[in-house]
């Protein structure tokens, strides 16, 4: 049976509280314990240890309240929240609004996408001895909160001497010229590369986004001397850029001057090859044709050479068979008088080479003639 059905069980709140079995009030409930506290603290039972009792158990409740809303926090976009609960690793928590329980969990907010930036200077010495004065610009953020937090006391003091020694490392180890302008975009990927390789060795937690080496000075005691360096410099260059830009423009015009006297010779070659195997084809045609007449092809070869040979000739003269004598033939003169003849006529004819032939094998026979009727003379 129920406790509260006729004859039923014992009453919960105890048989004897009340009148008729009725449950306590609950300012006798509030007034027992406040006496319990009041014997606590030294306080008695009469009226006044009932209102001291609330008024405790009203500052408890308080302080169970503002103890409780000092659990919440909120977590940034931007951040992430490392905590520890009890001094040991308890989670990594995001955005957002959280609670923990203050004085057991420790929490500690990184802001973990924010670039920040070390900036540095210093005086360092190049693998060719020259000392240069070298600005460096690290950008970087937080890739892991955990290592930030608890691995290294000081991860940023940290970074500052690894920079320092990734720095030192890279520009030791190259010339002059490469630090101040030729390769110092590689520089500064070579410092990057060592930097984060130092960071990742001591756990820091830290990722290099970047490394701007800015344009690097000497110290202003040689100063002077190093202008002059890079006055030097310039003008190499200018003469070499001179130099380069002449060659340019000898080299295509030499070359195509050899290429054209090349073709010239390669030309002159083609014609003469051309030309010898042409007199070599006519002569043996013509040999062909002397072994048919003999006679007959001989006397056209002389006769063909002395009309080349007399087309250019004003004189001629004429070795007479079987005599002493020699004929003079002045063609000039001849010429001469064949045109003093004909320059009053309205028409006035020119002699021709054919002419000229002509008057050269009728003075030719008739040289023979006389020759024969001679020689008929002085047999007789």
């Amino acid at each position: 049976m129920a406790w509260n059905e006729p004859g039923g069980g014992k009453d919960p709140w105890g048989s004897g509280s009340g009148k008729g079995g009725n449950p306590p009030d609950l300012d006798a409930a509030l007034k027992d314990i406040g006496d319990k506290f009041g014997k606590i603290f030294g306080g008695g039972s009469g009226g006044g240890g009932g209102i001291g009792g609330v008024a405790i158990i009203g500052l408890l409740a308080i302080v169970l309240v503002v103890w409780a809303l000092l659990g919440f926090y909120q977590v940034d976009a931007k951040e992430k929240a490392l905590v520890l609960r009890l001094g040991k690793f308890h989670e990594i928590i995001g955005d957002g609004l959280h609670w923990n329980p203050p004085l057991v969990d420790i929490v500690t907010r990184v802001r973990v996408t924010e670039e920040r930036q070390y900036q540095t200077r210093g005086q360092m010495l190049t693998e060719d001895e020259n000392i240069v004065e070298l600005p460096l610009t690290v950008h970087y953020n937080i890739k892991s909160v955990k290592d930030f937090v608890l691995n290294v006391k000081a991860p940023e003091h940290s970074l500052r001497h690894a920079t320092d020694s990734a720095l030192r490392h890279v520009v030791g180890s190259s010339g002059l010229d490469e630090v101040v302008s030729t390769g110092r975009e590689q520089l500064s990927i070579d410092v990057k590369e060592r930097l984060q390789t130092y960071l990742d060795s001591y756990g820091t937690g830290i990722k290099v986004v970047k490394v701007n080496i800015l344009e690097a000075k000497p110290p202003s005691a040689v100063k002077a001397a190093y202008d002059d360096v890079i006055k030097a410099r310039e003008d190499r260059e200018r003469v070499i850029n001179e130099a380069q830009a002449y060659a340019n423009g000898i080299v295509p015009e030499a070359r195509g001057r050899a290429k054209r006297v090349l073709e010239e010779a390669k030309g002159y070659q083609a014609r003469v090859v051309a030309d010898a195997e042409g007199e070599t084809e006519r002569f043996d045609k013509l040999l062909h044709e002397y072994q048919k007449a003999p006679v007959v092809t001989r006397q056209r070869l002389y006769l063909d050479t002395m009309q080349s040979v007399m087309e250019n000739s004003s004189k001629i003269l004429v070795d007479v068979e079987g005599g002493n004598n020699m004929l003079y033939l002045p063609l000039d003169k001849i010429m001469q008088q064949q045109t003093s003849s004909v320059s009053g006529s309205s028409q006035m004819k020119s002699l021709t080479s054919a002419d000229v032939n002509l008057i050269t094998e009728a003075v030719i026979e008739r040289i023979r003639n006389q020759s024969s009727n001679s020689q008929r003379r002085e047999s007789r």
